[in-house]
C-alpha cells in the first residue's frame, strides 16, 4: 500500500506523463553481460511484482562522475540509480552528489536476522555505496602453451624463461605496480607504503622492465580473451567474468590463474536530489535488489561473487549452461587464498601522479 501511494503521488506530479506506467525509472550500468545479469536478477522480478514501475537502462556508468556533476550544476537529475565502482562512489559521496544510505534501516537484513552492515562486511566502503558484486582482475593462460607445468603463481608472469611468449596487461598502473612489487619481494602489508615513495615506484617499474618488451597493453576487458583465443599471448590479465565466458561458454583452451587476483567491488549509488516520491520507489527497489536471494540470483548469469556473506551459500547453477557457479567465483575459498586488496584511499590520493609516471615509463 505504501508503494502504491508513492506511485500515485508520482503520477500526480507528472513524472511519467504520457507513459504507460505510473513511474519510469532510469538505471545506469555498464552494458553487456553484466547489465543483462542485473536485468534478469533484479529488474525483471521487481517489475513483475510492481507492474506500475517501468525501468529503462542507460549504459553510461563509465562517465558517471562527470555526468552527475553536470546534472547537478544544471539542476536536472535525470538518473535514478547508478552502478559505479568504489572509487567513483567515493568521489560522488564526498562531493554530495550521492545520497547517504542508512544500511541497517533501508536495506534488508540477512534471512537469519543478521544486520545488513554485518552481512555486507568490508564490502561497505562509504556511506553512499551499496555493494552488489565482488569481481577481480586476474590472469588467464593458454593451457596448450605452458608445457607440462602450468603457472601457479602470479610471479610466473615475470618468468620469461619458464613461460616464454607475450603477456597482456592493462594499460594503467593499478594492479601492475602492486604485482611487480609483490614479485620483487615486497610483503603484502608493505606494498602501499613502498609505493608511496619515489624509490618504490622506480622499483615497480624496474620489475616491469623485465617483461616490458613482451607485453601487449590492453584497454578493454574483451581484448585479453581474444588475444588468448588467437594464441597471440600465452597469458594475460583481465576481469574474471571475461575469462569465465571464454572458458565455459566458448570452450577456449584457457585456464584461470587465481593467485593474487585483485579484488574490486561494484554497486549502486542513489543520486542526491531526487524528488521524494521517486526516491521512495528507488529505495524500495534497492532494498529488494540487494537482499540475500537477489544477489545470489545474479550469479546465475555472471561469475561475479555476491557482496553479501549470506548470499554465497545460495549461489547455484548457471541459468543456461547448468554448471555450478560457485567454483567460478572470485570469492570462492579455493580461489581466494592469496588475494590482492586495493587501498582505495591511497589510490584516490596518488592516482593522478602514478598515471603520469606510468605513461612516461611506457614512452621510454
Amino acid at each position: 500500500m505504501k508503494l502504491m501511494n508513492t506511485l500515485l503521488a508520482t503520477t500526480a506530479l507528472g513524472l511519467s506523463a504520457g507513459a504507460a506506467s505510473a513511474v519510469e525509472l532510469t538505471f545506469v550500468s555498464w552494458g553487456g553481460a553484466y547489465q543483462q545479469s542485473q536485468l534478469k536478477a533484479y529488474a525483471e522480478p521487481y517489475m513483475a511484482e510492481h507492474p506500475d514501475v517501468k525501468i529503462i537502462w542507460d549504459e553510461s556508468s563509465a562517465e558517471a562522475v562527470a555526468k552527475l556533476r553536470a546534472m547537478n550544476e544544471a539542476g536536472n537529475i535525470s538518473w535514478d540509480l547508478v552502478d559505479v565502482t568504489v572509487s567513483d562512489s567515493i568521489r560522488l559521496c564526498d562531493e554530495g552528489l550521492a545520497r547517504e544510505i542508512d544500511f541497517d534501516t533501508e536495506l534488508a537484513p540477512a534471512p537469519d536476522g543478521t544486520s545488513a552492515t554485518e552481512d555486507f562486511g568490508n564490502t561497505l566502503q562509504n556511506d553512499c555505496f551499496v555493494p552488489q558484486i565482488v569481481y577481480s582482475t586476474t590472469f588467464g593462460y593458454r593451457t596448450d602453451l605452458v608445457g607440462d607445468t602450468p603457472p601457479t603463481s602470479v610471479c610466473d608472469i615475470f618468468d620469461l624463461a619458464k613461460y616464454p611468449g607475450k603477456r597482456s596487461l592493462q594499460k594503467r598502473p593499478i594492479d601492475n605496480v602492486e604485482w611487480a612489487l609483490y614479485c620483487d619481494g615486497v610483503a603484502s602489508d608493505d606494498i602501499y607504503s613502498v609505493l608511496g615513495t619515489d624509490e618504490g615506484v622506480e622499483q615497480a617499474f624496474k620489475k616491469l622492465d623485465t617483461i616490458k618488451d613482451q607485453v601487449v597493453w590492453w584497454s578493454a576487458g574483451a581484448e585479453t580473451p581474444q588475444l588468448l583465443a588467437d594464441g597471440e599471448v600465452v597469458m594475460g590479465s583481465t576481469f574474471n567474468g571475461r575469462l569465465f565466458s571464454a572458458i565455459a561458454e566458448q570452450n577456449q583452451p584457457i585456464a584461470m590463474l587465481w593467485d593474487r587476483q585483485s579484488f574490486d567491488i561494484d554497486g549502486w549509488i542513489v543520486p542526491a536530489g531526487l524528488a521524494p516520491e521517486k526516491e521512495a520507489v528507488v529505495m524500495d527497489f534497492l532494498k529488494f535488489a540487494t537482499d540475500t536471494q537477489r544477489l545470489a540470483d545474479q550469479a546465475k548469469y555472471i561469475s561475479y561473487g555476491p557482496a553479501r556473506a549470506s548470499s554465497a551459500p545460495l549461489v547455484g547453477k548457471h541459468a543456461d549452461l547448468g554448471i555450478d557457479m560457485a567454483p567460478h567465483m572470485p570469492t570462492d575459498p579455493a580461489n581466494a587464498t592469496n588475494v590482492q586488496l586495493y587501498d582505495y584511499s591511497w589510490w584516490a590520493d596518488h592516482r593522478d601522479d602514478l598515471d603520469a609516471k606510468f605513461q612516461a615509463w611506457l614512452a621510454q
